[in-house]
């Protein structure tokens, strides 16, 4: 534990939520465009960009979360390999024979890197051969791509090489992020193990990106920081010791960089997860709805701002509070619990306004995995926007699997965060966070299953307590690399 930075407490902590458990949360309903989320029209679209091109913003920043070792993403190669290996014959539309029929077409294929089959190659031997170059070192001559992260894999073709999703955010930054001084900044998470790669990769394309764009970029690699991590336990609630004897700690999942993007001190935040990315034919689209989402957070920040000055000014408040309420219920889906007095309300009102605000972009359901827009019931009474993950949906409570069956869009991960308070001092992130949004999961260790606890989700619990708003945005906009065949689809294509 010391050597993690975790105090003992703690893990107390973690070991009682174990034993516990953690409450569901109250879904009053999904949200929907009837509801919850805002469809624009044309000209709230263009009001919007106005906004944002004419907005005063005490510095932007993107931060992107990139995972670990692209395993996942090649999970279905792996198994191709292993089935190969064992002397199966692989059925054509498997993923892996798929992959390796249409090798030409991946952005790094290279003809010397590999050849074609040689006339005394079985089919099997030349398959085992594509797929262990790309995914395995094979002594410095294979890609390795099984062990790096995406970040730094090359997804898109173009007339003068190639592209990494990396590079396609730096792109990105310098169009919609980009600061009054010419400045690009992105923060990027990444593993401690991987810093090498992306330094490197970074060293390398800089300046010809800088002077294409003609921008100046500012690039912080940081990850997950070790006391974030959590203990393991037995399916008893035990801590869980390895063969070894030792405690086993986990990574707490995504939601322990709130503690990275509070270290941010830029005003306005754009998020955005690394693999989401599109050739840059289709930037404008991606570009042109990223600066909506920012300029509706525009809007709502200086609408937020004006009734806290005029609160701070003790204006008539007869006029003012219900005004306020009105918002809140209009707005942002919040209902204010009638038990609230009137003497009481300023204050409540005060501490709801003053909070981090964030325009979270929401895609009509296409059966992509993620989250999704639900309006749910507060433990003061009140009702919120959130994002739900599946795992947080109590799917044996009928009202639950009811809202879920209704729901209409889910959660690409596309905010636009707004961290600074009206008088210009950066709020602190953790104090925004429900722990009680916390869930277990099993995994397995060494062959032995495990309970492991995932904190608050970065866009789940962790910013429970922001002021939200949902905005449809559309699918050409969400384009994930989740596996190696989706950089086969026509957005990943030259």
């Amino acid at each position: 534990m010391a050597s993690k930075g975790i105090r003992p407490e703690m893990v107390e902590n973690q070991l009682e939520a174990f034993r516990k458990g953690f409450p569901r949360l109250k879904i009053v309903a999904p949200a929907t465009p009837s509801k919850g989320i805002k469809v624009l029209s044309e000209e709230e679209i263009e009001k919007s960009l106005e906004a944002y091109a004419g907005a005063s913003v005490a510095g932007k920043r993107k931060f992107v979360p990139a995972s670990g070792a692209a395993s996942r993403m090649f999970k279905d190669l792996f198994s191709g390999l292993d089935r190969l290996r064992a002397g199966e014959t692989l059925p054509e539309d498997s993923p892996a024979a798929v992959f390796v029929s249409k090798i030409e077409r991946f952005a790094f294929y290279d003809s010397e890197l590999f050849p074609g089959r040689r006339a005394d190659e079985t089919e099997g031997a030349y398959m085992s051969r594509i797929l262990e170059t790309v995914l395995l070192p094979c002594g410095g001559k294979g890609l390795g791509y099984g062990s790096k992260p995406k970040g730094v894999l090359k997804f898109h073709r173009y007339a003068d090489g190639s592209r990494t999703p990396f590079e396609e955010h730096l792109v990105e930054a310098q169009d919609y992020m980009r600061n009054d001084d010419g400045t690009a900044n992105l923060t990027v998470t990444i593993s401690p193990e991987h810093e090498g790669l992306f330094r490197d990769l970074l060293a390398s394309v800089k300046g010809k990106y800088e002077e294409k764009y003609c921008c100046r970029y500012n690039v912080d690699f940081t990850y997950q920081e070790k006391f974030t991590d959590t203990i393991a336990v037995d399916m008893d609630n035990r801590p869980f010791r390895t063969d070894e004897g030792s405690l086993l700690f986990r990574p707490g999942g995504h939601g322990a960089l709130i503690y990275n993007l509070n270290k941010i001190d830029d005003e306005f935040v754009s998020i955005k997860n690394i693999d989401n990315v599109a050739i840059e034919r289709f930037l404008p689209q991606t570009s042109l709805y990223k600066k909506v989402l920012l300029g509706q957070l525009v809007s709502l920040r200086d609408r937020i701002y004006g009734y806290l000055k005029a609160l701070d000014r003790g204006e008539d408040l007869d006029a003012l509070l219900p005004e306020i309420v009105s918002f809140f219920s209009d707005c942002l889906c919040v209902e204010i619990p009638q038990a609230i007095s009137r003497d009481d309300l300023p204050a409540y009102l005060r501490k709801k306004l003053n909070r981090p605000i964030r325009v979270c972009g929401m895609v009509r359901n296409q059966g992509e995995p993620g989250g999704g827009p639900f309006i749910i019931r507060e433990k003061d009474g009140s009702t919120s926007l959130q994002i739900l993950e599946n795992d947080q949906i109590d799917r044996g409570n009928p009202d639950s699997a009811a809202a879920l069956a209704a729901s209409t869009h889910f959660n690409p991960v596309d905010l636009a965060c707004c961290i600074r308070d009206y008088k210009g001092a950066k709020f602190d992130l953790l104090e925004y966070v429900d722990a009680d949004t916390a869930f277990i999961s099993r995994k397995s260790h060494q062959g032995r299953e495990l309970k492991a606890l995932e904190l608050p989700g970065l866009w789940n619990g962790s910013m429970s307590d922001w002021n939200t708003l949902f905005v449809e945005v559309p699918l050409i906009t969400f384009n994930p690399v989740k596996v190696a065949l989706d950089l086969l689809r026509l957005e990943h294509l030259g």
